[in-house]
């Protein structure tokens, strides 16, 4: 049922989907109406006169404007939306295109007006006169109308969308909004005020229980998307295996190499690794479903651009660094998931490559630390930004990963800054993680 879903919101979040479901839908509303319109026989006199089309030249003259104005309009919306993802690739980096082609609003743009124009051509050919006979959509043709007013408004909206989307504050609040989203899915626990130990597990002698082992390798290249963990657990259950895999979501795989080994008292077919392998999706490219770094890497991204000499827009940067400083002070506080996954009955089923908050913090702060130098402002903001953190870090080990690149980032601007001063305020501001 996961994996469906995972497929469900991938389908959702492609360009095409969408606006091909809109025209599906307006070809059955045009079906719909024009049977309505034949079974009502509506009088185009009295009070209606004013609402309903009573004779076929205007009724024909007022779907060709219609349609010819949608697509016309349609044309210009493909057109704005070309030219903010081309500024969206040269600005922020060619991986953030995903981000503007999955905004709802352009889609339901582009499925309006296409829709709207194969409406207007459907309700045009359903208009009938001869001299037995005269047959005119009243009803249908007023939602045409009503559709082409609605899709100005649609095309102001779209407008505004689109001037805003591509600035950079509103880029990185977005991506910035999408990853606390994330974070609080992925782990919604939080620690507590007691300090937690790493969990101790004797896998040597859970592995001492089982024969034989089986190597499983990449049926293809690509990258490792999903993990169906649910049904996962329910194979090597059902099938008393122990499984451990050696990467996550966001590993690039290579085809034919070992990503696990199963432990195993029985006889071992084929079909059983196809049963594993089903519940893993691997793809050409990385999603962010269950891949926490591959959200802040966009983010990182936007921050390294602004950094280079090219752009030198360390405004940018350091908005970046704002918002991951609060989704690193959040996953300070957070549970990060064991990789030891046990069934019901308590026995030891699954070891997971599993991420860290060591890992998520070189993530975030690794590049942008490696493209700072000779930026004071950036500098001394990302010893702000990890003072912070340590503010919300409960664990030791955590701790000194903050502190670890703490020292980091000290070291490169005592490197890169040359005026005594900065230094000064640098080291002053670093000694309330590092205490020297």
């Amino acid at each position: 049922m996961k994996k469906i879903l995972f497929f469900y919101n991938k389908l959702f979040t492609t360009f095409w989907f969408l606006p091909i479901l809109i025209t599906g839908l307006s070809i059955i509303l045009s079906i719909g109406l024009v049977s309505l319109d034949n079974y009502l026989h509506i009088p185009q006199e009295g009070r209606f006169r004013f609402f309903l089309v009573n004779s076929s030249g205007s009724a024909r003259s007022i779907l060709s404007t219609i349609s010819g104005a949608m697509i016309g309009v349609a044309g210009t919306v493909f057109s704005v939306t070309l030219v903010a993802l081309t500024l969206a690739s040269s600005q922020f980096g060619s991986r953030l295109i995903k981000n503007f082609m999955y905004v709802r609003l352009n889609q339901i743009v582009l499925g309006s007006y296409i829709a709207t124009y194969l409406y207007c051509l459907l309700i045009l050919n359903a208009i009938k006169e001869s001299n037995e006979y005269t047959f005119i959509p009243s009803i249908s043709i007023l939602v045409a109308i009503i559709a082409a007013i609605l899709n100005i408004v649609l095309l102001i909206i779209f407008i505004h969308q689109i001037a805003t989307s591509i600035q950079a504050d509103k880029v990185v609040a977005d991506i910035s909004d999408f990853i606390s989203h994330q974070v609080v899915t992925l782990f919604p626990e939080k620690m507590g005020e007691g300090k937690e130990e790493d969990e101790i597990v004797d896998t040597i002698a859970a592995l001492s229980h089982y024969n034989e082992k089986i190597s499983i390798k990449s049926p293809k290249s690509g990258y490792l998307q999903y993990i169906n963990s649910a049904a996962l657990m329910e194979v090597v259950t059902s099938q008393d295996l122990l499984f451990n895999l050696y990467y996550r979501p966001g590993s690039y795989l290579v085809e034919g190499l070992e990503i696990g080994v199963v432990y195993l008292n029985t006889q071992w077919a084929k079909d059983k690794s196809d049963n594993l392998l089903d519940h893993l999706v691997i793809g050409k490219t990385k999603t962010p479903q269950q891949d926490i770094e591959y959200s802040i890497l966009q983010m990182v991204e936007i921050a390294a651009r602004a950094l280079s000499p090219g752009v030198n827009d360390p405004f940018t940067a350091i908005t970046c660094i704002d918002n991951l400083t609060a989704i690193m002070s959040y996953l300070a506080q957070a549970k990060f998931p064991s990789k030891y996954r046990f069934d019901d009955k308590g026995k030891l089923r699954i070891i997971a490559d599993t991420l860290d908050f060591e890992g998520v913090l070189d993530a975030s702060f690794n590049q942008i630390r490696q493209y700072s130098g000779g930026s004071t402002a950036v500098i001394i903001r990302l010893i702000e930004a990890l003072t912070i953190i340590q503010g919300f870090t409960i664990r030791g080990k955590h701790k000194k990963a903050v502190s670890k690149h703490a020292e980091m980032v000290l070291n490169i601007g005592k490197q890169t800054i040359n005026e005594d001063n900065d230094i000064q305020d640098l080291m002053k501001r670093s000694n309330r993680i590092l205490k020297l």
